[in-house]
């Protein structure tokens, strides 16, 4: 076909949806005599297909061959031409009865689609030679399907405006109407009440409603995720085989690649020369060596030995090049794969029967048999099926290709979806191809109601009857043996060839399909006929000639209907998987049948977009051969291999094993003792600080209470009213930049003013409440309600409080503004989580926070406090714990990654456990590696990325939103656009690792930190077992998809003494601090107001 455009035109264009040819008018078609007999209901098209105005006949109709001079002419421009081709009938509403019909062109000067129902072929008279009449009931009108009201209309040839029509369920067992008439042989299909011909019956038969094509795609689409699920896949006859091919070509491959294809009767091997420019010039040697028929039946060594002795004499004849050699083997037999250069076959096909080989490995075998040539250096990299090798050849640099169609001497399809949507394989991350063997789609029986017995014939004949059922409908092997049938059976009805001996037509394989396509592509069809006919000993009429060329069409236009029914269901998976209201994809496509019959391309283009109309396809026919893709294959997979090992090797350092995760276990533990004792003399990066919290909630507390949550430029003020259960009534106030920048004074002033303002409104005036103070800046504690602070963070800087107790300080502005007050407790938000948690869990005695920073605190023994008084009971102690590491006792976890991010910050060689894992700066790591590997040509194909030069551009909130389980790579390219990055789907997928390797670590650390308190908790109260719960808050924590559950996970496997429960807090800054005060109020007689 010489181009395609798009929908509803016939202009050549770059779009798929070439719609039919061009119309002369409502039912008649122009271009191609003799439409396929792909029957589509003229309702169920709708707008798909518009219809051209009469009055553009002569206009729209292409130059062809001249027009019959017997025939009658053409109507008049604006006339519509009646039952009688005008006169009788003329302006008569095109879809009634007598209306005119899209038939098949006249059978010898093929001067178009001009007869009209009720005239015979006006080039010959009745009882003349040809015979080929048009009355109702003639063979071409067979090549129909009826609509609701009786209409008759051919696919490809564009719809009468229709009226409203019933709906028709496109139920598993196709269109009703239809299935009645097959389902009555005795009486056949009638056209408007009269009997059909056997020749009539025939085409019947082999015609398709689009209702029953809309019906096959959907059929199609369940037995495809039949194959995907892990669930279904043992008994799906689409098997969706993973290839383990994950990326499409990206224009730097390069190097030498030898290509071995098992082709039908031969065996080609090819050298490439891949240049890096992308694949556009590849320098090509090849050989085809004829394969003798035996082997194809005889042993499966044999088979490899003759490929092995191939590949040896085509490597002697090339001057036998001693590098090392990958080899790319084209193997167009179904195969499960476990990896790109490992596959076992499951069968075969297309006249192979070779033994002792279905579940072997067949890399593994070629790879011996190879050997015992004394070819060493060559190495079997990758083992590729044709399909796949059209995809790749297909593509371009900048354009790939990720559908494959395949109609030669088989079928088969492929295309690219992401790897989680395939359960069979291990390779989840990325994208993956698929090998579909739709080959044996309708093994189980699902296409029962397309099957002809023409078919069944021809399936029983075959060397696997009931296998491979789609494919016997649509491949070149097959197409000329369903001719035959169906000759046959109309010859024994004495429909055809009357009088002649057909002994030779009954012979298997005496029609080929090469002979079929001659006979409906060639201007000379019907001469080829006659021919093809003659060299069978038949002595065909005219008649003969026509209706068997009819048959040929039906055949192979029902063959390119099909596989348009399958490939829309590929491409409307496709569209729903990436969630993309349109999908703009290319399909490389290659086989003897699409190269070699112009309509097949043609209905295969249209009907795809008349089923997917959400996808909108372009398709490109394979140039040469096979050979350039699997050499683009192999050179691929060697490309992702030494990428694979820079990848490795960059990220190493940030993956830790189970004895690097247990050395920070003992570190933590021994910075904890240190920390704990009463002189530490600074070795110590853990502050342990007690927080003179003694107790935790054990649900008796009872009574109101005020908290204060000031951790940043908003502050909240709460009441909580704690009974059988706890009400929070809160509100957010703001401090102006202007007093976090002023006067302490001012500062408290301005707190005390907001407390003012929301007991007020509480109508809480009169009362003076316990207050529990949640103060998030770095104190040191000296008491439950006392508390020195050591600097501001977070933007504060008000003078006159560095070294001030904050208690006093809220004390003296209370009493500036005659405000009473009550401080029970000031804690911070770690011990706020526990106390809150513990509310609901009484064995909750660890707090841990992970968001923007990370700390945590637990509940440890007085005895081992020794900056406090005391031996009996328990006190919370806040470890600060984002110092661990401060005095370069972790110097060995560190990067050189962890080291930039370092460089960058305010507080430079401090917080280091902090800055491996807090929300903070784990996106910064995440950007600090990808601009490594954008130096190194790993990502964006080595191009400058200015926006990840910014620092801080790649968020923490990022690596949440990448993670997320099922998150098509799709969805995380559009992430990463928006960062004006321009990632292809194999950046989008290493972005992806490079975020879990990042978070995996962060969670890991962490948790053997955890794992450090619970182990020291458990030796404190020597017992052979202990249960804790860990009350846990931080936007990291809560936020993450995965983080919680490593975390978890390390936990458990570093602590196998302690059954760790992990619970999230709610609100601990706000109701951790009023429960400290409950607390208090409860265990201890309260201060009197100030």
């Amino acid at each position: 076909m010489g181009g395609r455009g798009r929908a509803g035109q016939g202009v050549p264009g770059r779009g798929r949806r070439a719609g039919p040819p061009l119309t002369v008018g409502p039912g008649l078609t122009a271009g191609v005599a003799g439409a396929a007999p792909v029957a589509v209901p003229v309702a169920a098209r709708g707008a798909a297909l518009s219809p051209q105005p009469w009055a553009a006949r002569s206009a729209a109709a292409p130059p062809g061959p001249p027009r019959c001079p017997a025939a009658p002419p053409p109507s008049p421009a604006g006339e519509r031409p009646g039952r009688n081709g005008g006169g009788k009938g003329r302006g008569r509403d095109p879809r009634s009865r007598g209306a005119t019909r899209s038939l098949p062109a006249c059978c010898r000067c093929r001067a178009g689609p001009l007869a009209v129902v009720g005239r015979r072929c006006s080039l010959y008279p009745r009882g003349a030679a040809c015979g080929a009449t048009t009355e109702p009931g003639d063979d071409a009108e067979a090549a129909r399907s009826r609509d609701a009201e009786g209409r008759w209309e051919v696919a490809g040839s564009p719809p009468s405006p229709p009226p409203p029509q019933p709906h028709v369920p496109a139920v598993p067992g196709g269109d009703p109407r239809l299935l009645a008439r097959r389902s009555s042989p005795s009486l056949g299909p009638r056209i408007h009440g009269a009997p059909c011909s056997p020749v009539q019956r025939a085409l019947l038969a082999l015609a398709l409603p689009l209702e029953m094509l809309q019906a096959l795609k959907g059929r199609m689409l369940r037995a495809m995720r039949e194959g995907l699920s892990r669930q279904t896949h043992a008994r799906a006859t689409v098997r969706m085989l993973p290839t383990y091919i994950c990326s499409t070509p990206d224009g730097t491959e390069k190097g030498d690649i030898l290509v071995v294809e098992l082709g039908h009767n031969y065996i080609q091997t090819v050298w490439v020369n891949l240049l890096g420019d992308g694949n556009q010039n590849p320098r090509m040697t090849e050989k085809i060596f004829d394969m003798p028929e035996d082997i194809k039946q005889g042993k499966g060594e044999m088979l490899f030995d003759f490929i092995a002795q191939c590949v040896y004499q085509f490597l002697k004849d090339i001057g036998n090049p001693q590098q090392h050699i990958p080899l790319g083997f084209i193997f167009p037999f179904s195969c499960r794969k476990q990896q790109l250069d490992k596959a076992e076959l499951i069968s075969w096909s297309k006249g192979f029967s070779c033994s002792d080989m279905e579940g072997k490995d067949v890399v593994q075998l070629l790879q011996s048999c190879i050997n015992k040539q004394e070819i060493y250096h060559v190495e079997v990299v990758a083992l590729i099926n044709d399909t796949v090798g059209t995809m790749m050849t297909c593509s371009i640099e900048g354009k790939p290709c990720e559908v494959a169609l395949t109609v030669g001497s088989g079928t088969n399809s492929c295309f690219m979806i992401p790897a989680q949507l395939v359960e069979m394989a291990e390779e989840t991350s990325r994208r993956m191809c698929v090998n579909t063997e739709w080959g044996c789609f309708g093994d189980d029986g699902t296409l029962s109601d397309v099957f002809t017995s023409y078919d069944q014939s021809v399936d029983h004949e075959s060397s696997n009857p009931g296998e491979r059922r789609f494919e016997k409908l649509v491949s070149s092997l097959y197409l000329g043996e369903i001719t035959r049938h169906v000759l046959i059976g109309l010859t024994a009805e004495k429909a055809l060839f009357i009088g002649n001996d057909i002994t030779v037509l009954k012979t298997k394989g005496a029609l080929k399909t090469q002979q079929v396509l001659g006979i409906i592509s060639k201007e000379d069809g019907m001469i080829e006929a006659r021919m093809v006919l003659e060299a069978l000993g038949l002595q065909p009429s005219e008649q003969d000639c026509c209706r068997v060329q009819q048959i040929c069409r039906a055949v192979v236009s029902r063959a390119a209907a099909l596989c348009a029914a399958g490939l829309a269901a590929i491409l409307s998976y496709m569209c729903q998987a990436q969630e993309l209201e349109m999908l703009l994809v290319n399909v490389g496509v290659d086989g003897d049948l699409y190269r070699g019959y112009s309509r097949f391309k043609e209905i295969l283009q249209s009907v795809t977009g008349m089923l997917s109309p959400e996808c909108m396809a372009t398709f490109l026919p394979l140039v040469g051969s096979t050979g350039r893709g699997a050499a683009i294959i192999t050179a691929v997979a060697l490309r992702l291999v030494a990428k694979r090992q820079e990848v490795d090797k960059m990220l190493a350092p940030l993956r830790l094993s189970r004895a690097d995760l247990q050395r920070v276990q003992a570190l933590m533990r021994q910075e904890m003792e240190l920390g704990l004792l009463k002189e530490n003399n600074g070795n110590t990066s853990l502050r342990m600080l007690p927080t003179y919290v003694r107790n935790t909630p054990d649900g008796t507390e009872r009574g109101e209470f005020l908290a204060l949550d000031l951790g940043g430029t908003n502050f909240r003020v709460l009441v909580v009213r704690v009974a059988e259960d706890i009400r929070i009534t809160s509100e957010i106030y703001i401090i102006p930049t202007a007093v976090t920048q002023g006067t302490g004074e001012a500062l408290f002033d301005h707190i005390i003013d907001c407390m003012r303002d929301f007991q007020m409104k509480q109508d809480l005036k009169d009362q003076v409440l316990p207050l529990g103070f949640t103060f998030s800046f770095p104190c040191q504690q000296l008491g439950l309600n006392k508390a020195v602070l050591l600097s501001w963070t977070k933007g504060f800087n008000a003078s006159g409080c560095v070294g001030q107790d904050v208690v006093q300080l809220l004390q003296e502005a209370a009493q500036r503004k005659n405000f009473g007050l009550n401080v029970v407790a000031v804690v911070n938000d770690t011990v706020g989580t526990m106390m809150s948690c513990a509310y609901d869990d009484p064995k909750c005695e660890i707090g841990l926070i992970v968001g923007t920073g990370t700390n945590a605190c637990y509940m440890e023994e007085m005895r081992n406090v020794g900056s406090v008084e005391g031996e009996e009971g328990l006190m919370c102690i806040n470890m600060e714990w984002g110092a661990f590491g401060d005095n370069g006792c972790l110097e060995n976890i560190f990067t050189d990654f962890d080291l930039m991010v370092d460089k960058t910050t305010i507080n430079v060689g401090r917080q280091r456990f902090e800055k491996l894992i807090s929300g903070m700066y784990l996106g910064e790591i995440v950007r600090h590696i990808l601009l490594a590997m954008m130096d190194k040509q790993l990502l964006f194909c080595g191009k400058p990325c200015p926006q990840l030069q910014t620092k801080d551009i790649f968020k923490t909130k990022f690596l949440s939103t990448i993670e997320i389980d099922g998150l098509a790579l799709s969805q995380v390219q559009r992430i990463l656009q928006n960062l004006e990055l321009q990632p292809s789907f194999e950046d989008s997928a290493l972005v992806r690792e490079v975020c879990e390797t990042v978070s995996l670590r962060a969670a890991q650390l962490c948790g053997a930190g955890m794992a450090a308190v619970v182990e020291k908790m458990w030796d404190n109260r020597g017992l052979d077992r202990m249960a804790v719960t860990v009350g846990a808050d931080g936007t990291l924590y809560k936020m993450h998809p995965h983080f919680s559950q490593r975390l978890k996970q390390t936990v458990e496997d570093l602590a196998p003494n302690c059954t760790v429960t992990f619970l999230r807090s709610e609100d601990g800054s706000g109701k951790g601090a009023a429960l400290v005060a409950a607390v208090a109020w409860r265990t201890a007689e309260p201060p009197s107001p100030q």
